[in-house]
Order: structure tokens, then C-alpha cells, then sequence
């Protein structure tokens, strides 16, 4: 069975909920602690044995790109300055394992469409995932977990697709995608069986309180299907949908309860709240 070793990462966004942050740079760039917010998704990549990265982008985010490209005036400067340490810093931006790949999304169509501007870029068969750079996924506090890794095992073992899940409580359901496993909820670290996806229901007619994440280990089929996906919600093309249409023939998807913690960077809360916990478990004073 052909393993995962590529992540399509959408970054063609406006980043509207950064604004005015995110008005002349890349809301991937606005930073975490002591990097940019797509350095710890790459990051978390790389950790799950991931080692081939696909960016959607469009025009405006290059400084996405140069951030891993290699800088070699600064390299030079920090090399006869003897400041070997911020080389090393340099160098674990982009491991030499690590390949970079972009390709336009011309117009924003959805992330369904987003994903599929990357399908020609797979081999025929290959799996791939998807991470959507909004949301910052980190191990507990003391833990080196990686919750998208253990995904990349369990599709390893069982060829179903797998959609990261967290549980939110049931006054916030109506915020976000719920899946319905039938009842049957997963345990933090294991997946259930998905029946489907409820976009934004009622508390009282919500499947569950499993909200989904913004990672997915998914098969190529995904991709044919997306070929002639038609237009959904917010007259887009929505890549739950296309998951809906692999349920429906009959092919596996489960839904993976993951055990880290999330953060919502799209917004200022959530990155201010990323910042604040993450740089006190580094160690910096804030």
C-alpha cells in the first residue's frame, strides 16, 4: 500500500479574520511564539513522516516560499560572524528531507477546489493529506504526541480515510462541522466509523459534539471525485462534500479523536492565546 508523504497545505486565503494584521502579510506568516504559524504546521508534517509539502497559494504570498527557501547573503553573514547557533535555526526551517512544492489556485472556489489544484501534483493512487494552516494542533503540555502521525498509522493499517475530530461542548456545536459515527464515539487517540457530516447543526439535533479539525488523511479517490464535484454550500466547492460522496460509495472514513490541543489562528483570540500558553511552555516570560 502506497504510504503518505504528501500534504497539501491551502494558503490562498485573505485572512479577513487577522485584518488589519494580515493586510500586507501572509496570515502564515503572522507568528507563534518565535516562528511563523506555517513553520509549525510544516513542523508538524515533518513529525508524522510527511516529508513532501504542496502549498495552494496565489499571488501576494511569497514570502510564504522564501521563508524556506535558503538565504545564502544572510547564511554568509551569520557564518563569518560565527554565529553558528542562528545558522542552526536556519537550517531547521528547511531539513534537507523537506521538499516544497506551489501551485495557484486561480480563483477561491472552496477548499474542495483549493485541493484539487494540487491532484495533478499526485501519483496515480497516492494518498494524501490535508492541513489547514487556521488551526495550530501541539501535543499536550510535556507530550512530543503527534496526533497527525498517529492518523498517517491507522490509515497505514486499515486504507480508511481519516478526519481529525475534537469534542466541543454542546452550546458551540452550532459552530462548526459535526460527524456523526452513529453513537459511537472514538476514544482520544483511536478513530470510529463516520456516517457522515453535519455542517453547523442545532445543540438538540447535533450527532455528536465531535467538531472537525482541519486534518485529513484521505485517498486519491477524493481527488476524482473532486474532478466533477458540483458547487455546495456558499456556492463553493466543499471537500466535505466530496467525503460525503466516498461514504456513499460505501468506502471507509473514520473519524480520529485526536489527544493534543488546538488553537484557532485565524483569529486574534486564538492567536493571542497561542502566543500567551505556548511561549510560557517554552520558557519566555510573558
Amino acid at each position: 500500500m502506497t504510504q503518505v508523504r504528501k500534504a497539501i497545505i491551502p494558503v490562498a486565503g485573505f485572512g479577513t479574520r487577522l485584518l488589519p494584521i494580515s493586510k500586507a502579510i501572509p496570515k502564515e506568516m503572522v507568528p507563534v511564539v518565535d516562528r511563523p504559524l506555517i513553520q509549525h504546521v510544516v513542523e508538524e508534517a515533518l513529525a508524522a513522516g510527511i516529508n513532501e509539502i504542496i502549498l495552494v497559494t496565489r499571488s501576494g504570498k511569497s514570502a510564504i516560499e522564501d521563508h524556506f527557501d535558503a538565504h545564502a547573503e544572510l547564511e554568509d553573514s551569520l557564518a563569518s560572524k560565527g554565529k553558528d547557533a542562528l545558522l542552526e535555526t536556519l537550517s531547521a526551517i528547511a531539513p534537507p528531507r523537506l521538499k516544497i512544492t506551489s501551485v495557484r489556485q486561480p480563483n477561491a472556489q472552496g477548499l474542495g477546489h483549493a485541493v484539487f489544484c494540487a491532484a495533478h501534483l499526485l501519483g496515480e493512487g497516492e494518498p494524501f493529506a490535508v492541513i489547514l494552516p487556521d488551526v495550530l494542533v501541539k501535543p499536550q503540555a510535556g507530550s512530543d504526541k503527534c496526533d497527525l502521525g498517529d492518523m498517517v498509522t491507522r490509515w497505514d493499517a486499515s486504507s480508511a480515510a481519516q478526519i481529525m475530530v475534537e469534542a466541543v461542548p454542546e452550546e458551540e456545536v452550532h459552530r462548526y462541522g459535526i460527524v456523526d459515527c452513529g453513537g459511537s464515539e472514538p476514544r482520544a487517540g483511536e478513530s470510529a466509523d463516520m456516517r457522515g457530516v453535519v455542517e453547523k447543526p442545532k445543540p438538540e439535533e447535533a450527532p455528536s459534539r465531535l467538531s472537525v479539525i482541519g486534518r485529513y488523511v484521505l485517498s486519491y479517490r477524493v481527488m476524482e471525485l473532486l474532478s466533477d464535484q458540483p458547487p455546495g454550500a456558499g456556492n463553493e466547492i466543499q471537500l466535505t462534500d466530496a467525503i460525503d460522496r466516498l461514504m456513499q460509495e460505501g468506502k471507509p472514513v473514520q473519524a480520529f479523536r485526536m489527544n493534543g490541543r488546538t488553537f484557532d489562528c485565524g483569529n486574534i483570540e486564538g492567536w493571542l492565546q497561542a502566543n500567551t500558553l505556548l511561549a510560557r511552555e517554552a520558557g519566555y516570560e510573558v
